[in-house]
Parts: C-alpha cells; structure tokens; sequence
C-alpha cells in the first residue's frame, strides 16, 4: 500500500494538452497627488511565486525590456523626468545566462507628471516580459488606467482595451473552467457508485434522528458537506504546493511518467472492472470511527474523513484520474478541479438533509451501481492508450499508430456496448433478465460511438475526438488505405519528387521540413517565407490546429503553396548526431543531446518562450514578418495572421 501511495502521489504530476496556465503578473494602478498640478502615476505589478519581470534596463542580447508609454498626445500634461523603479535583485538570470536585474513577487514603478490644464484620467501603456526558471512567455502589451479623481486610492485595478493584454482577473481561464465541469460531473460519477450512494439515505438519516430540532439536523449535514468539499480542497492544494505548475507541465511528454500513468489507469480500471478492489488499510477507517463518535463540530468532520476513506475503493480511481488532467493544467487547477469534484459529492448529503422525503425517490442500490462502475472503468481503460500513445510519439516508436489505437478502442467501446447489452457480465454482476431503457440508450450511444470510430481505420479524421488517437501522418496509411494521388502542387506522394529533407505532411500535402537549415535553404531556392511551426509528437492543441484548422481551404491553399512550413518537434527524443551535439546555453554545464532540445532551446532563446504550438512567419533573413502566435483555433484570425505576415515578404 505504501508504494501504491507513492505511485498515486507520482500521478499528478502529468500529461498533456493544452497547455496554459494562468497569466503569472497581474498589473494595477494607483495616483498620488503632490500638489494641485503635480502626481505621481504608480504601476504595480504583482507575480504568481517562481515568475519575475525584468528592469526597464537590460544588456544587449537580453530579455525585453519593462517599458512605459503614457498619452500626452493631447497635450494636458507634461512627463517629469523618466520612470523609477524599485531596485529589484541583480544575479546571474538561468534563461538568458547573464546578469540581468528582475523583479520577484511584486514591483513598483513611478512616473512623475505635471498637469496643464484639468484632467481626469491619463492613459500609458507597459510592454513587459516575464520569466520562471526555464521559460519565457512573448512579450505583452497592458493599457494603464490612472484615474486622477482617485489620488486617495492606491488599489484602482488596471483597465484594458481591446487588442491589449488584459489582467488576470479580466479573462477568466476556460481552461479552469473546464476542469471544473469535468470535475463537477465526476463527482456526481462517484455518488453513483457502489461505494458511495448507499451512505446518502444512511448518513442522512443519522443526522434527523441524532439532531433534536430538524434546523440542527440541517444544519448539521450542511456542516458535514463543508467538511467532504474543505478534505478534497485540501488534498488538491498539497498536490499545488508539492509539486507547483511548471513541474507538472515539464512532465506532459516525459515517456517514463507517461508510462506510469498508462499502468496505473490499467490498474485503476481493472479495480473498477471487478478484478480486486483499491482499499486503505481498514485501521484508517476504524480510527477515524471512533473519533467521528465525538459528536460535535470535531465528530463532523471525522465523518466527512471517514467518508473519504470507505469510499477510496470507487473514488480514488476518479480521483487520480481527475488529478492527472487537473495537474496537466499546472497553477491552482488540482484545488479547482477537487472543489468541483467535493462540491457534486457534498450536495446530495446537503440537501436531502433539508428536505428528508427526497429519500423515498431514490432509487433503492442493487446491481445498478456495479454497472456505473463498470462503466467508468472501460473509460479509464480507453484513457489508459491515450498515455501510452504519447510515450510512443515522443519516441517515433511507431508500436502504436492510428489504426492501432482506433481499432483498441473499437474493441473496448464495442465490448462495454455489448456489455451494456447484457451479453457480457462481470464477477461482481447481478443476473440480467433485461435491461432497463436507460441501459438500453446508453448502449445505443456507445455503439454508435463505435461505429463513427470504424471509418477511421481507412483514413477518416474522426473530429470529434482528434485530440485523442495519434495524427494522420502517424499512421500505416496516412493517406487512407489504398489511396494514391499527386498532391495538388504535383508532387508524387511516394515522395520521390520531394526536396532534400523535405515530406509530405498527410493528410493535407503539405511539403514540409523538419531540419531548419534544409527548409530555410529551399525557402531561398524557390523565393517563398518561412513559417516555422515549433510542435509536438504529443502536443493536443498542435493536432487540432492541423485538423481543425489547416484543413480549411484558404489557410491549406496558402500553407502549401505560399510558404515553406518548417516543423520542429520540441518532444523529439531522437539523438542528435555526435557533431551537433553542443553545450546548453540556457542550462549551463548541460548539452543538447536530443534533436527536441535543440529545438526548444531554439525557440526560448530566439522568442522567450516554450509553449506549443508556437508559429512564426519569417524572411530569408530570419526576421519575423509579424507577430508571431499560439494557440489560435479562430480560423478566420489565424488566416489574416498569414496573410499579413506574407503580405510583408520582399
């Protein structure tokens, strides 16, 4: 049990999707007045732990520069001098390898101003750069709002304007939101449980009778519900602080931790399979017992323990499982994602307190509940590939390709249909002489499910779940089975009129390159710009980009006939040859081995950043042609990005 513990606290420190987190500085203004002409415009940023901004100074061949810009376009104020800052540490900066002076937790800067006629608010404008101890994030723009009729305030928070980077708490993340949802609905999972649903009427009934008022009852389980939502909080806070965001996101292509998670689902799904159940020694719960017959507020939340506890056995699978995707998020998503889970656990008990005659319309338990966790547990089963999938992309091992994974899961989801059927029963099953109409729609779905899956072994996309098997390209047929043409441009897709170095990115043939100097090279030959696509074998957003967004005819027209597309797979895990392998420039002491290192540190020393995908139009001289973008699933946006860039190449 000690090493399963060990092995569960491993869990969450995974995977990989979509990658961000929350934005790391927060800015906010404040006014003081000197005089009846004179202020002071203060900025003050404030950072999440372990990110820091940089001096409005900086040597040559660093980071970007913090800078301020303020309107006096209009003339009703004149700027005194230049902006202060605070003095900030000075030491040697992990990213760039140089001494650089940076700013930790929070910063303050100063702007003296004299007003020349009656003004009310001033606006300016910070471009700044933040970094933790690995990475960057692109250099931002904020719009500053200084209100002068609130010189007392020090706290007014920052306004933004459209096309400006807005502070955190003016964009909500949907990725925490997302999390969130997942969570919430995994929780009610859970309360459909074996383990879990035959103690609502049970420890419901325990309140009314123990309590000698019905208010004190309600009151009570409301205090127990507290108690489930502040246990599950608290466990997704110490996953937070152990382990932290940037060690969790590092891990998303890691193949070792990939392969942990792919057993421990294995073994999490056969649990729930009926193969042996997941328990806590049983002297947990009997100690946490007698303390729970306390009573009073210290009894309460002994129950909410014990709780916790008994049901391990169904809600640590959900639990670990929602902690991996949680802990892939990085920031505060693990206390996000356990809030959502605790809080549909605690309802039930919460309000059937209240109104203690919802109990007579539960469903009675009986083999029901099994079949929820059978349910769940194909489920994990089906997850379980999706990790072993991206240890096998990291490594180009081509084990197990598209058709491989898609024909798993037909498999799994086709075996839980028949299941849902009645024609397959488990060792903990109940005898089925028929089946109930909402047993009987779920099987209809999930065979319907498996039937838009069987396409997909002759080459079709599958949307609605492309960010789950391997692309295209990864494939025994990337073109679908039987399938040869010439690509529009003529090219023969056997490839043998391909440039040196270059292959056709399938499905879309698109000619591409995955070696710079070879695709920078025939960028020059044939007079086009460069679009470098800096990716990942197992980067989410990266495939949904190519399937949902280059498959559009005007972004796939110009991708294959009006750039030269460079892809550099960051995850590669593949040697470099021994005479490119080189010292590290960004980790001193450390050389570039593999051929995804040499991109990545490409990409951070070049653009301060490492988030993918990452996409930069470039000229024949290596200078951007605009603003290079992420993630950006707008189509629309995404074509006026390259047609802007391309109408800016000479």
């Amino acid at each position: 049990m000690r090493k399963f513990l060990i092995a569960f606290a491993a869990l969450v420190s995974f995977l990989g999707a979509f990658a961000q987190g929350d934005s790391p500085i927060q800015w906010t203004t404040s006014v003081e007045k000197v005089s009846d002409t004179q202020y002071l415009l203060v900025s003050k940023a404030t950072l999440k732990k372990g990110w820091h901004l940089y001096s409005q100074t900086v040597p040559e061949n660093g980071p970007s520069p913090t800078m301020f810009l303020y309107d006096d376009s209009e003339g009703t104020f004149t700027i005194e001098g230049n902006t202060t800052e605070e003095e900030g540490r000075v030491g040697n900066d992990p990213v760039f390898s140089m001494d650089l002076k940076r700013f930790e937790n929070t910063a303050v800067f100063t702007q003296k101003i004299t007003t020349s006629s009656e003004v009310s608010s001033i606006t300016g404008y910070v471009e700044f750069m933040v970094c933790d101890t690995a990475k960057c994030l692109p250099a931002s723009e904020v719009t500053l709002t200084f209100d002068l009729t609130k010189a007392s305030s020090p706290d007014a928070v920052v306004n933004t304007a459209a096309g400006t980077a807005a502070p955190v708490e003016d964009t909500p993340q949907r990725g925490l939101w997302s999390i969130f949802i997942i969570a919430f609905f995994s929780g009610f999972a859970a309360l459909l449980t074996p383990c879990v649903f035959p103690m609502i009427p049970m420890t419901v009934s325990f309140f009314t009778k123990q309590s000698k008022t019905r208010a004190k009852g309600i009151k009570n389980a409301i205090l127990y519900g507290i108690s489930i939502i502040v246990i599950y909080v608290l466990l997704g806070s110490l996953i937070t602080g152990i382990f932290g965001a940037d060690s969790l996101n590092a891990l998303s292509t890691n193949v070792w931790f990939n392969l942990l998670f792919f057993l421990l689902l294995l073994v999490f799904a056969a649990s729930f399979l009926g193969a042996f159940e997941i328990m806590l020694p049983n002297s947990w719960a009997n100690k946490v017992d007698r303390q729970a017959d306390r009573g009073g507020l210290l009894g309460i939340v002994f129950m909410a323990l014990a709780l916790a506890i008994v049901s391990f056995s169904c809600t640590g699978p959900i639990v670990g499982t929602l902690l991996v995707e949680a802990a892939s998020k990085g920031g505060i998503a693990p206390i996000i994602g356990m809030l959502g889970f605790s809080l549909a656990l605690a309802l039930p008990f919460m309000l059937f307190a209240m109104f203690p005659g919802w109990l007579n319309s539960l469903p009675k338990s009986g083999g029901w509940l099994n079949t929820v966790k059978v349910v769940l547990g194909f489920l994990e089963l089906a997850l379980a590939f999706k990790f072993l999938s991206n240890a096998d992309l990291v490594l180009q091992l081509h084990l197990l390709e598209r058709e491989v994974f898609i024909a798993i899961w037909i498999a799994i989801f086709g075996t839980l249909a028949f299941y849902l059927f009645g024609k397959l029963q488990l060792p903990h099953d109940s005898p089925v002489s028929h089946i109930s109409v909402g047993r009987l729609g779920l099987g209809l779905l999930v065979l319907s499910f498996t039937i838009y899956m069987i396409p997909g072994l002759w080459g079709a996309p599958l949307n609605l779940i492309s960010a789950f098997p391997p692309p295209q390209h990864y494939s025994e047929s990337p073109y679908g089975v039987g399938y040869t043409q010439l690509s529009s441009g003529g090219v023969d897709v056997s490839g043998e009129s391909l440039p040196e170095g270059a292959h056709l990115l399938a499905p879309h043939n698109i000619v591409a390159f995955t070696d710079y100097d070879k695709g920078l090279a025939y960028a020059k030959e044939v007079g086009k710009p460069v679009m470098l696509d800096f990716t990942g074998h197992a980067c989410v957003n990266c495939r949904k980009m190519e399937q949902h967004v280059w498959v559009k005819p005007e972004v796939l027209s110009i991708l294959k006939n009006e750039v030269v597309l460079i892809s550099l797979y960051v995850d590669d895990k593949r040697a470099l040859e021994a005479d490119e392998v080189v010292d590290s420039k960004l980790r001193p002491g450390k050389k570039l081995k593999y051929i995804g290192q040499k991109w990545s540190e490409l990409q951070t020393l070049r653009y301060q950043t490492n988030s993918q995908p990452f996409y930069v139009l470039m000229d024949h001289k290596e200078e951007n042609l605009n603003t290079p973008v992420g993630y950006t699933p707008d189509v629309e946006a995404y074509h006026n990005w390259l047609q802007e860039g391309i109408s800016q190449f000479k």
